[in-house]
């Protein structure tokens, strides 16, 4: 039989609903016994809680009631400790009252005492009003003018005093300040290895033999006329043997013709044409010279930075002289010792081995230019942007210009350590006596002085002065007034010691 698809999902639905209905009449009895049993766990749980709450709040009940037996014991042990401490309050307020009585009683007391001492501090002023007027008029002055009396012997007093300190603490710091000072420049002079001056820069050509003169003259002189116009020179031609002499103010020019002049008599071709091409190259072969000894010289000295110029300049030093020292080697020489100088004072050792090596550039000029070395060196190293303190430094180191920074006080005693140790320059008898003369001139011109003499090749002067003049406070001013005059009206290297002698003689006659 066909039920179409109405029919087949109603019997679907009613087999559905016989299950149903069927699984439902099964599972009933199981259901309901689950539940029970469910119901019966419940109770029990529920008893085993109802049971230990009981027994929860019987312990707290315990608890609770231990803890306030343990507070009221706590509160009653406080209450005692208080009223002990309440007992001892009130002993220490009778005590306190007993101090404040004795303290009445003591204070009255002393009211008492200050009371006879008012009266008798009134009594010895009266006293002393009384003493005072009766020695007013015994001394026959009164106490403004005893004051002053006693105020003008105690400052007598006291200026002796003072020219007393003033002299031990001069010769304390005298004696540090020397000690420390030779140590610096015993170090610096040490570390410093230099030649001393063994020979003369002369400008002396060798000559194979006499019969050489002759052709350097030339036929009516004009071979020597053609060199000396040409170099810039004299060329002497005397009796010497086998030798003439170059002669110039200029060391430069004096170098290129004796160059030149050699190379001549060893080509032995000497006309002027030849003359003028053999003096153009000394000349190029000088400037390559001088350019080298300049660059070699800062290498030397570990100056870096300086213009070509400069260099230029520097290099011509190492034909220049002063009392037979080389200026190129002495300006080296210098800026070593400026730098350990620095070194051991903290100061700026670039700028103090700068300003020493370039001190002396303004004698490498032109004898034509006016001014000072010192001047003209500033001047030139300025132009090439030479740093501010180092020209100064140059500029100073013969106070010149005053001295703006450390390093131009290391590169002047630099340059004195230089040119004054052992063996640096030689110096002419007559610069020698007039110097020793000029010292002592200048020692006699002050008031006050006997005489005074030169010691120490011109390193130290003493002067002696006469006592009835001169106390110990002026003679220690006559030696700083003597000191300033020298160093402003002298030039030496190193410094002189100038010491002031005062000798007080007491002669008495026996009968």
């Amino acid at each position: 039989m066909n039920l179409g698809p109405l029919g087949m999902i109603i019997a679907l639905v009613l087999g559905l609903a016989l299950g149903a209905g069927i699984t439902w009449l099964i599972m009933k009895p199981r259901v309901e016994e689950a539940y029970e049993q469910l119901q019966r766990d419940i109770d029990q749980q529920r008893a085993a809680v109802d049971k230990e709450i009981e027994n929860i709040l019987k312990t707290t009940r315990k608890e609770a009631q231990e803890i306030r037996q343990e507070a009221e014991k706590a509160a009653e042990r406080r209450f005692q400790d208080l009223a002990r401490a309440e007992e001892r309050l009130e002993k220490q307020g009778d005590k306190l009252d007993q101090q404040g009585k004795r303290l009445e009683q003591r204070e009255q007391t002393l009211n008492k005492r200050q009371s006879r001492l008012d009266r008798r501090g009134n009594q010895l002023a009266q006293i002393e009003q009384e003493q005072r007027a009766k020695l007013e008029e015994v001394a026959a002055m009164s106490t403004d003018e005893a004051r002053q009396v006693l105020l003008e012997q105690v400052e007598v007093e006291a200026q002796q005093d003072l020219a007393r300190q003033m002299r031990e603490i001069e010769n304390r710091a005298k004696e540090t300040a020397e000690i420390e000072a030779r140590k610096l420049i015993a170090l610096a002079i040490q570390r410093v290895a230099s030649d001393q001056v063994a020979e003369l820069v002369v400008s002396v050509v060798p000559l194979p033999s006499d019969d050489m003169k002759g052709r350097i003259i030339g036929r009516s002189g004009r071979n020597i006329r053609a060199f000396e116009q040409a170099a810039g020179v004299d060329i002497v031609v005397d009796d010497t043997p086998e030798a003439v002499t170059v002669s110039s103010f200029d060391p430069i020019r004096r170098e290129v013709a004796r160059r030149a002049l050699t190379k001549l008599i060893a080509d032995g071709r000497i006309h002027p044409a030849r003359i003028e091409k053999l003096i153009r190259d000394a000349q190029a072969e000088v400037n390559r010279d001088v350019r080298e000894a300049g660059e070699q010289a800062a290498y030397e000295a570990n100056v870096h930075g300086l213009h070509p110029e400069i260099l230029k300049m520097l290099g011509r030093l190492k034909y220049r002289t002063s009392y037979g020292q080389n200026q190129l080697y002495h300006a080296v020489e210098a800026s070593k010792i400026a730098a350990m100088l620095a070194a051991e004072l903290g100061a700026n050792i670039d700028q103090a081995k700068m300003g020493a090596l370039l001190h002396d550039l303004g004698k490498a000029m032109d004898h034509d230019q006016e001014g000072t070395h010192a001047m003209l060196g500033a001047e030139f190293a300025k132009r090439f942007q030479v740093p501010a303190n180092v020209v100064n430094a140059i500029a100073s180191h013969h106070h010149e210009v005053d001295q703006e920074s450390v390093e131009a006080i290391i590169v002047e005693a630099a340059d004195a350590i230089s040119g004054a140790r052992p063996g640096a320059r030689r110096e002419s008898l007559e610069h020698y006596i007039k110097r020793v003369r000029t010292l002592e001139e200048i020692a006699t011109s002050f008031e006050g002085v006997e005489s005074a003499y030169a010691l120490q090749a011109g390193r130290e002067i003493r002067i002696l002065v006469k006592p009835g003049q001169i106390d110990d406070l002026g003679a220690m001013r006559l030696s700083r007034d003597i000191s300033k005059t020298i160093e402003d009206n002298m030039q030496y290297p190193g410094q002189i010691q100038v010491t002031v002698i005062r000798e007080t003689r007491a002669v008495g006659f026996a009968k």
